[in-house]
Formats: structure tokens, C-alpha cells, sequence
């Protein structure tokens, strides 16, 4: 394990662009804001830049409001690792508001942890628009 202590840091959060997982780009940053509006297919979360914990694990989670599944129980939190690919690395942690919009009203938490302790925590308030 490397001696030197990991840099991260959230460099954009709020509002993006849709994210297509399967590039290596990442979204596109159009909102700073932790205030979501709960419209389909509206991208959210933040993008953090690490430093110093090149091939380290990252782990990850989204915790949302009681959001059920199929059979209607609630859905456990989304998480899952990731591996540090350079020593200077960006990467985006977000999820996007799905049909129907009524159950995906609340708080929203993102954390990223790296060697058992947090590193990036930001809480975002999902909202439903009135008009």
C-alpha cells in the first residue's frame, strides 16, 4: 500500500448531463445544486478528483428514499467497488430520477470510502415540482 495519503476531492456536484456507463467519458456538468428536481431521466451526483491512490479500491454507495421494488419491498442501497485507475483519476458517482417519480422524493445520500474510512458525502433533496 502506498505511504502517501490519498487526495479527494468533489469537484462538480449537481446536475448533469445523461451518463452513459459504458464510456469512459463522463458526464457533463450543467447545475451546481443539491436540489433535484424529480423529472425523468434528470442526472444526478457529483464528480470527485483523487489523488495519490493509484490501483487502491473505492467503494461506493447511494442511499435513496424507500424506493420499492417489484414485489414491493425496499431496495437495499447501491453500492459496489471500483478500481483506481491513475494516480491522478476522476469519477463520477450519480444515479437519475426513473417512472414513477413519486417514490424517488427524498434525500438521496452518495458516499465514497477509500481504506475503511469516507472520503466524499454529499446529500441530495429530490423534490417534486409543482406548477
Amino acid at each position: 500500500m502506498s505511504k502517501l495519503k490519498a487526495d479527494v476531492s468533489i469537484i462538480y456536484s449537481g446536475i448533469f448531463s445523461q451518463w452513459d456507463n459504458q464510456s469512459d467519458d463522463l458526464p457533463r456538468f450543467l447545475e451546481a445544486t443539491i436540489h433535484v428536481p424529480a423529472i425523468i431521466d434528470t442526472e444526478f451526483g457529483f464528480i470527485v478528483r483523487i489523488k495519490k491512490a493509484k490501483n487502491q479500491v473505492l467503494t461506493y454507495c447511494i442511499y435513496h428514499p424507500d424506493i420499492p421494488d417489484d414485489q414491493g419491498n425496499v431496495r437495499p442501497p447501491f453500492d459496489g467497488t471500483v478500481f483506481i485507475k491513475e494516480n491522478d483519476w476522476r469519477f463520477y458517482l450519480g444515479d437519475c430520477i426513473w417512472a414513477p417519480v413519486s417514490n424517488k422524493v427524498g434525500n438521496w445520500r452518495m458516499t465514497l470510502e477509500l481504506n475503511g474510512k469516507i472520503v466524499a458525502d454529499k446529500t441530495f433533496k429530490v423534490y417534486t415540482q409543482t406548477t
